[in-house]
């Protein structure tokens, strides 16, 4: 059980998190702001809910479930809000194919881009990711190769 509590532990956890949660976040969020709101509200119910982790394998998947948990609350708060449309701005166009790319990801259902976020871009094997959702390891090679189909579709639409 690895111990919790401690400003070493806690500093060291942000520290090594940090920067994988917030691009996982970011492949859920349009927002660079929401998706440094939603690590921040992972961490935070870290302090408060202080679970404990049988290893740092665990913890890692605690905080990447919980990371996914809030970056789905505030993508439904924000589709929630009505805007008035003389406030809805153009969105710029995308810079290049990655950001083509990663946009797509952003617009597929949840279970989807997260799975394609962590084989991608984190380089998680699928027995990895299956261990760190909790989910069987078939369930996450079918939800990476539909993805991968989904994002096929989208980027063949887009091209045309």
């Amino acid at each position: 059980m690895v111990p919790f509590g401690t400003d070493e532990t806690i500093c060291r956890i942000v520290a090594e998190y940090s920067p994988m949660l917030l691009r996982l976040a970011c492949t859920r969020l349009s927002s660079a702001a929401d998706a440094e709101d939603a690590v921040q509200e992972a961490f935070l119910r870290l302090l408060t809910a202080r679970p404990a982790f049988r290893d740092g394998e665990h913890e890692k998947a605690w905080l990447i479930r919980t990371t996914l948990q809030r970056a789905s609350d505030i993508r439904r708060k924000a589709e929630q809000r009505n805007i008035p449309l003389e406030d809805v701005t153009e969105p710029a166009a995308p810079e290049s194919a990655g950001e083509e790319l990663r946009s797509a990801v952003r617009t597929l259902p949840e279970k989807y881009g997260a799975v394609i976020h962590l084989h991608y871009y984190e380089g998680y094997s699928i027995r990895e990711i299956a261990k760190l959702l909790g989910l069987p390891a078939a369930t996450v090679g079918t939800r990476l190769a539909r993805g991968r189909e989904r994002l096929r579709q989208m980027l063949r639409e887009d091209a045309v």
